[in-house]
């Protein structure tokens, strides 16, 4: 099951009934833009105790369609790669 933003919006919400629904928004928004922004530019997300976020560029190849057998020029392009935290793997593993 995938956790999609309106899943952390409601958590959000039930965890702290304090903060307005729409302010809890704009905060997960800031914060999803800011990790956007950031490894756009090649910067690396490090989000203590979950994992480290960054990006790593694919050089250009010559790839082949896999159901005509042709040859395809594929350009250089960013991946993003995520590292999982020690903590996480643990907290996975283990259970604790």
């Amino acid at each position: 099951m995938a956790i999609v933003k309106s899943k952390i919006l409601k958590q959000l919400a039930s965890n702290y009934p304090n903060f307005l629904k729409k302010d809890l928004k704009k905060f997960t928004n800031i914060i999803l833009s800011e990790i956007k922004q950031a490894l756009k530019r090649g910067d690396r997300v490090e989000l203590r105790g979950f994992g480290i976020f960054s990006t790593k560029t694919q050089k250009a190849r010559i790839s082949r369609n896999p159901k005509t057998g042709e040859k395809v020029n594929t350009p250089e392009k960013k991946t993003i790669n995520f590292k999982m935290a020690k903590e996480m793997f643990k907290k996975l593993n283990n259970g604790k």
